[in-house]
């Protein structure tokens, strides 16, 4: 019997999946011309919305035979809208193909997927399709795989030398580097072996549509594949147990519920009997046609019909309750728009069985309103939905405009009970909720002693802690990232029954909401910004208005890549905005990072109008038997009508609920601000030593978080450090500068171009300045004008003893049809920014084009201004500290001036 297989394809969308999977089966003879995704005639793309609109929808599968081998070829949507119909199949491969085209490189979207086969522990093997396209390089390539997804990324392409290929492939793994060092070859057998364990992800290059290197794959598949595969029998030769894992609940055009299973172990016939359930059929599909079988093996992907209570990620046989949950979640939910004449009940049945096939629907119907609600991912999955529902229902239905899918956890550590005890019923269950770690979801388990509460009720409590979304008592959204525990219970010998526990289990995790301190979370998406430099002060104070993090700005192509984390509903239409300031330069690819606190959950809550005691699905109450008859219990009433004494947990707040924003080391700030704070009586020149070490201690917090700075220019830092010092240049004579410029007009051009990138440049944010002075803060209160005038007058004495050349820039972002312009006032260069262009925007992109050649000083107390000013090689000065430089500067000329009188 041949060896199976299962075999994943993965890429994002358009990187040409579904054209590998036709070149693949046209190698091994399974069919007998390659479809075409334009020709719309692929043998895997058979559902009427995948051909029109040329993308995957519904994984696929398909068998054929390759040497010796028979493989379960699994074929995976690549669009983001539809990622869980793909994760689901990561559960039972064996091993994955990864696509990256070349021209796009590495998208977030694929970054995504390798990070998705690492979880799920999956070999991987990288095919770089669209190699005959112009401009592209291997190398290139090469490097940025292996930057952004792994150094373990080993090309296997016949070009590498082969001693560098082998010295590559040893230091994938120690053992196997310590006896490469000591001669020893390395052979197949260990190529495999790194392929198997994820210890090496080998890269290939081709072209699909010309089955260029398709072969190359199709070997390399084979030669790492027979350590990956199932047996059906234990080594003495008796059977192994039957174990399956179900991947996909789907239905052929008859009805028929079909159930998508893995044999991971044993055999599965015809007529076996699966949770009291027979077996009727079990089919072997190949694209939209299958064979029946009577027996199904390990390592085989079969489909079997029979069973109506199956559900994806559950296990069956030996992995029976060992289900599996999917990461990747919706983050949006809509209401279904019905026409006025239809009856929302059976709409809401036959969503039900749609949400069979795809769970993350969550279909979910609203009592208050009687409306029907479905999570979905995206725009195109609502027009799959939209048709679905037309061909298969007859519903002409439409969405509602989507609002984010929030979620619920908890702050501290509560125990929570729950009682049933109407005439002849009993149970009591008490519950220890307690906070999780950040994507943890739910976790169940039990601590109570079987003495207390038999085993059998014990499960069924576990069973119902699981069964259902359980809600929060904030907005009434689904609960997550805690871990709840039964810790005690109690039955009754006679009244009893397992309905009993499941309303005392719905109550004790419902009453131990309400004492807890529930926290709101939102989705949070990590991004990726490619943008124009000149573009990127935009950018930033965008991020910071959709209460975003970000982190230093780095260059590639010509082009600023801008990284961090932006709540999903801050950031809207944001991609088309972008695309619109930049030109059509500007693109945003997000991925979902997790949930976390959400940023406005005052507003949130109070807009959802969720009371929690209005709710009679999750009720919080307790039933008890008082006086022969059935009494409702107030929540915050219960504990003292418990027969079983509470247990005392910890009520701290637990560090598990944590910010999930890229935050600097505060500690270390906080000791740099007490010491610029505390009341200073040192000289300026000690100030300004201590100045400078501070800004030192502040670029290792920044780099600390956000990581190495590239500075622009290479200058020793005490140059730097004298260029800005007063204290040196107190008692120089003004007629220096004169007689500096009298050798430059007279200079070579040598010593001509060394003057230039002596030149010292001081950006000044003016309003940020005038709220830092009390007095023209005042003063700007009721006179704006006035107090801009008297800054300008204070400038002109300070440009006038300075060696840099000080530019002051006013906001003007608010001024209809205000036009940029500068104006020379004595000596200051005075700088009004366009209409919608704020002074920071400004100061960012002057700082990034000088610093090029000149030194420059940023004075300003932007925190976000101060991430760029950074990473252009810029000198950060805070609006305090510039004030207090303008002061000693002003002594200064003061004291020469009494000097000279004292001469004279």
């Amino acid at each position: 019997m041949k060896r199976n297989v299962t075999l994943g394809i993965l890429a994002h969308v358009d990187a040409g999946k579904t054209t590998l999977s036709e070149s693949l089966l046209y190698l091994a003879g399974r069919i007998k011309k390659p479809g075409r995704v334009d020709h719309k005639d692929t043998f895997l793309d058979t559902y009427e919305l995948e051909r029109s609109r040329g993308i995957t929808i519904f994984s696929k599968q398909a068998i054929f035979d390759y040497n010796d081998i028979r493989f379960n070829l699994l074929d995976t949507p690549g669009h983001a809208d539809f990622s869980p119909e793909m994760e689901r199949t990561l559960q039972v491969l064996d091993i994955a193909t990864l696509i990256i085209s070349a021209p796009d490189g590495v998208t977030s979207q694929a970054r995504m997927l390798f990070k998705l086969l690492e979880h799920y522990r999956v070999p991987t093997v990288i095919f770089v399709n669209k190699m005959d396209q112009p401009g592209t390089d291997v190398g290139a390539v090469t490097s940025e795989i292996r930057e952004t997804l792994s150094s373990s990324c080993i090309s296997f392409d016949e070009s590498v030398p082969e001693d560098e290929f082998f010295e590559e492939l040893a230091m994938c793994d120690e053992e196997l580097l310590s006896s490469f060092l000591d001669g020893k070859k390395i052979t197949q057998e260990n190529i495999s072996n790194l392929i198997h364990k994820r210890k090496c992800f080998p890269i290939l290059f081709g072209s699909a549509p010309k089955a260029d290197g398709v072969q190359q794959l199709l070997d390399l598949i084979c030669k790492a594949a027979p350590s990956m595969t199932c047996e059906a029998e234990n080594p003495d030769g008796t059977p192994k147990e039957f174990g399956a894992r179900i991947y996909k609940i789907s239905r052929d055009n008859s009805g028929n519920r079909l159930t998508h299973i893995k044999i991971t172990s044993g055999v599965l016939n015809v007529r076996d009997s699966i949770r009291g359930e027979k077996v009727d059929q079990i089919r072997l599909y190949s694209g939209e046609k299958f064979e029946p079988a009577r027996s199904a093996y390990a390592g085989m992907i079969c489909v079997v019909t029979g069973l109506t209570g199956t559900r994806a990620g559950e296990g069956l046989g030996i992995l029976e309750g060992s289900n599996v949950s999917e990461i990747l979640q919706p983050i949006l939910s809509c209401t279904l728009l019905l026409p006025e004449d239809v009856n929302p009940v059976p709409v809401f049945k036959q969503l039900k069985v749609l949400e069979e096939e795809e769970p993350m629907l969550q279909v979910t119907s609203l009592e208050e309103t009687g409306q029907i609600e479905i999570q979905i991912m995206g725009e195109v999955q609502k027009e799959i939905l939209r048709h679905m529902l037309k061909t298969r229902f007859n519903i002409d239905a439409e969405f509602g405009p989507g609002h984010t899918v929030y979620k619920e956890t908890i702050a501290n550590t509560v125990e929570g009970v729950g009682h049933f005890e109407p005439l002849r019923h009993y149970a009591e269950v008490h519950l220890l909720l307690e906070p999780g770690e950040p994507g943890s979801g739910l976790v169940f388990s039990s601590d109570c002693p079987t003495d207390d509460l038999a085993l059998n009720w014990q499960r069924l409590v576990l069973t119902h802690l699981g069964e259902k979304k359980h809600r929060g008592v904030l907005t009434g959204s689904e609960i997550t990232d805690m871990k709840i525990t039964l810790i005690a219970g109690k039955a009754h010998e006679k009244h009893t029954e397992g309905g009993d526990f499941r309303q005392a289990t719905y109550r004790a995790i419902r009453q131990g909401l309400m004492q807890a301190d529930s926290v709101l979370l939102e989705p949070i998406l990590d991004y990726r910004m490619e943008l124009p430099q000149e573009t990127v002060g935009r950018a930033l104070t965008d991020i910071q208005m959709m209460n975003g993090t970000v982190g230093l700005p780095d260059i590639e192509g010509g082009k600023s890549i801008l990284t961090g984390t932006v709540p999903a509903a801050c950031l809207g239409n944001y991609a088309q905005e972008l695309s619109a300031y930049t030109k059509g330069e500007g693109h945003i690819y997000t991925t979902l990072s997790g949930y976390g606190p959400c940023h406005n959950a005052e507003e949130v809550i109070a807009s959802s109008g969720y009371d929690p005691d209005l709710d009679p699905d999750n009720p919080s109450s307790s039933v008890f038997c008082m006086h022969g008859a059935a009494t409702l219990i107030s929540w915050d009433e219960v504990p003292d009508h418990m027969h079983l004494d509470a247990r005392k947990p910890d009520l701290a707040k637990s560090d598990a609920v944590t910010d999930l924003t890229n935050g600097l080391d505060l500690e270390a700030l906080k000791k740099i601000n007490t010491r610029r704070s505390a009341e200073d009586t040192r000289s300026f020149a000690e100030k300004q030593k201590d100045y400078f070490a501070a800004e030192d201690e502040l670029k290792s917090i920044f780099e600390r978080t956000y990581g190495t700075i590239k500075p622009r220019y290479t200058e020793d830092r005490s140059v730097l450090a004298s260029a800005d010092s007063i204290a040196t240049e107190k008692n120089r004579d003004l007629d220096i500068e004169q007689e500096k410029r009298d050798k430059h007009r007279n200079a070579t051009a040598a010593e001509k171009a060394a003057i230039e990138a002596s030149k010292h440049y001081l950006l000044v944010d003016g309003y940020n300045v005038i709220h830092a002075s009390k007095e023209l803060k005042d003063l700007a209160k009721h006179d704006l004008k006035a107090a801009r005038d008297s800054l300008i007058d204070t400038l002109s004495n300070f440009q006038g003893y300075r060696r840099e050349e000080v530019l002051l820039i006013f906001d003007a972002y608010k001024v209809p049809g205000g036009k940029e312009h500068i104006e020379k006032l004595n000596n200051l260069t005075v700088i009004y920014t366009k209409e919608a262009e704020t002074a920071d925007q400004y100061i960012e992109k002057a700082a990034h084009e000088f610093s090029k050649k000149y030194r420059v000083t940023v004075a300003t107390s932007d925190a976000i201004e101060q991430v760029i000013v950074f990473s252009a090689g810029a000198i950060r000065m805070s609006a305090s500290e510039f004030w207090e430089e303008i002061e000693v500067t002003r002594r200064s000329i003061l004291d020469k001036i009494l000097e000279k009188k004292h001469k004279d």
